[in-house]
């Protein structure tokens, strides 16, 4: 047989195999190796003790955060990811930590959730507190936006709602408070209007405050003693009541300094005029917008009659012409804490402050230290922002601090494009921890911010959780108890708890600055201004006019603000 006779027979006898085998398996064609040994995938998920099967869809929101943190760690645990990480900025004073510890302490809560389901993910926070107010916090969020640097989160004043929004940087998180409706229901309403801007949220509530008169006590015994004038008798119930305007106010500070009782009569903030100095202009009868047209108003009388007092009241010495750039830590509150003014215009939150903050001078020791609790009461009197004129009615501000999420919010984390969603709904979930109300009144308390939540407000009235508190024996992650240990040990107390309580009742004469992208822009304006007045270089009818000519010279402002009103001729003060 020759060689290709012998492959021809090779080849009909494989052929023959082949028939057979095809005859015995009834006809079926046989399958192709790879559908029968390839192996099937396990996903680290699906290893999970809680997920007996894998996850195929995007988790979505069903208002329970338990459920809903189990789901979306399980999803992005099955897509290979095992943490995802996130950034809060938040500005303040001294005591307002939990800005953005608290968004620490809610990834450590979620954690342990995860924990429990035997989730294989977490979360972690990366936080930056920056003292002082929020304004240069809100540029530099801005600025970072354009790099993609900029964080997840951020605590910041609700004014800056409306511009950020308009300009794309915040998440819409409209949907997410619908399917946490009892989360929201605990929200005081009033401050719902600060989180909400064209009819959607962009942020939930995270404190509020009022803006008392502070009115020092050795200061007015003092004028008492030389003068026989009485006058803290009465004075949070007659300012109630309208009794007392600042006409009586610029005589009480004249008494002040010419009796030699204190060095200053009024003293108050620096920089930027928002907003403890506009509540001059809703003392004065003033507004600052109009509902009917969505603008911005100048109302000129109610601004004109606040420069004036701030002018006349520099031109008389009582309150210093370079306010405006003191120097918080070296001037503002060393003058104020050692009574060389009779009337501090400032926050809630100082009275706190003044207990951490080494700002006194111990005339004992001649050491500086912070105030006790005991003698910040002792030595601060409080009531309402008092009328403008007679027929005017006493007033407090409100600047509510609100946690915004970015609308690109999880950039940082792996395929964020595919899951940009699923990373949203978890920073929204850590701002909604981070709201816990033991959390809200624990900021509450050390920083004398007013709770935004009904649930915290019960907290607070529990005596029982308070010295629980003091003691520090709640839960709390370690870095976050270690981080406040300091501030809880000297301000939770009776005396500050009872602060909160009457100050609390404030709110009832609030007002809140308009939510409008160009309002920031004009304030800044009414900050040059009163600059400006108080150093003299201008008169109260020129700084209007100056305001004015700013307003004009920038066609968006121009278009953005309402002219109302003249100056008044017949205006007296005092």
């Amino acid at each position: 047989m020759t060689r290709t006779s012998m492959i021809i027979a090779g080849l009909v006898v494989l052929l023959a195999i082949v028939g057979v085998a095809f005859l015995l398996r009834g006809g079926e064609k046989p399958s192709a190796p790879a559908e029968t040994i390839t192996p099937q995938t396990t996903s680290p998920a699906e290893t999970s003790p809680t997920t007996t099967q894998a996850v195929s869809e995007k988790p979505r929101l069903t208002g329970n955060i338990e459920q809903d943190v189990v789901s979306i760690g399980n999803y992005l645990a099955s897509m290979g990811i095992h943490e995802a990480k996130y950034t809060v900025w938040a500005a303040g004073d001294p005591n307002s930590v939990l800005r953005t510890l608290a968004i620490v302490e809610a990834a450590y809560r979620l954690n342990k959730i995860l924990e429990q389901h035997g989730v294989d993910f977490k979360i972690t926070v990366e936080q930056k507190f920056k003292r002082g107010g929020g304004d240069q916090l809100a540029e530099d969020f801005a600025a970072a936006f354009q790099s993609q640097a900029n964080p997840d989160i951020m605590a910041n004043s609700y004014k800056h709602i409306a511009r950020f929004a308009d300009e794309g940087y915040l998440l819409d998180i409209t949907q997410y408070l619908e399917t946490y409706q009892d989360f929201l229901n605990d929200f005081y309403q009033s401050l719902l209007g600060a989180v909400r801007y064209k009819g959607k949220y962009y942020g939930v509530p995270q404190d509020t405050e009022a803006r008392p008169l502070y009115w020092r006590t050795d200061v007015a015994a003092c004028i008492k003693e030389k003068t026989g004038e009485d006058i803290l008798a009465g004075l949070a119930e007659k300012i109630q009541k309208g009794e007392v305007t600042w006409h009586d106010i610029y005589r009480y500070a004249k008494l002040a300094v010419e009796t030699g009782c204190s060095e200053w009569g009024v003293l108050h903030r620096k920089g930027s005029a928002h907003p403890d100095l506009i509540q001059f202009i809703y003392a004065f009868g003033g507004k600052l917008s109009d509902p009917k047209t969505g603008k911005l108003v100048l109302d000129v009388p109610a601004v004109y009659k606040w420069l004036y007092v701030e002018w006349k009241m520099a031109r008389d010495k009582l309150i210093p012409e370079d306010m405006m750039s003191w120097d918080w830590g070296k001037q503002i509150h060393p003058s104020t804490v050692s009574g060389k003014t009779l009337i501090w215009i400032g926050g809630t939150w100082h009275w706190t402050e003044w207990q951490t903050k080494p700002y006194y001078t111990d005339p004992q020791t001649g050491e500086q230290r912070p105030l006790t609790a005991e003698e910040v009461k002792k030595y601060f009197y409080y009531t309402l922002f008092a009328a403008g004129d007679p027929g005017n009615e006493p007033v407090t501000l409100s600047q509510p601090f609100v946690w915004m999420i970015a609308s690109n919010a999880g950039k940082d984390n792996p395929k964020y494009d595919e899951l940009r969603d699923v990373y949203q709904m978890l920073a929204f979930l850590l701002v909604v921890k981070a709201s816990d109300p033991d959390l809200n009144a624990i900021h509450s308390i050390i920083s004398a911010h007013l709770p935004v939540r009904k649930a915290a407000e019960q907290l607070i009235s529990d005596k029982a959780w308070v010295e629980k508190l003091a003691n520090l024996e709640i839960e709390l992650s370690p870095e976050v108890k270690n981080a406040i240990a300091d501030i809880v040990k000297a301000t939770v107390n009776e005396i500050n708890i009872e602060f909160l309580a009457s100050a609390s009742k404030m709110l009832a004469y609030t007002h809140l600055t308009p939510m409008h992208p160009q309002y920031p822009q004009l304030a800044s304006i009414f900050a040059d201004a009163v600059d400006k007045v108080l150093r003299g270089e201008m008169t109260p009818e020129e700084a209007v006019n100056y305001i004015i000519s700013k307003i004009k010279a920038d066609p968006e402002l121009a278009k953005a603000v309402e002219i109302q009103g003249e100056v008044p001729k017949d205006w007296q003060f005092p």
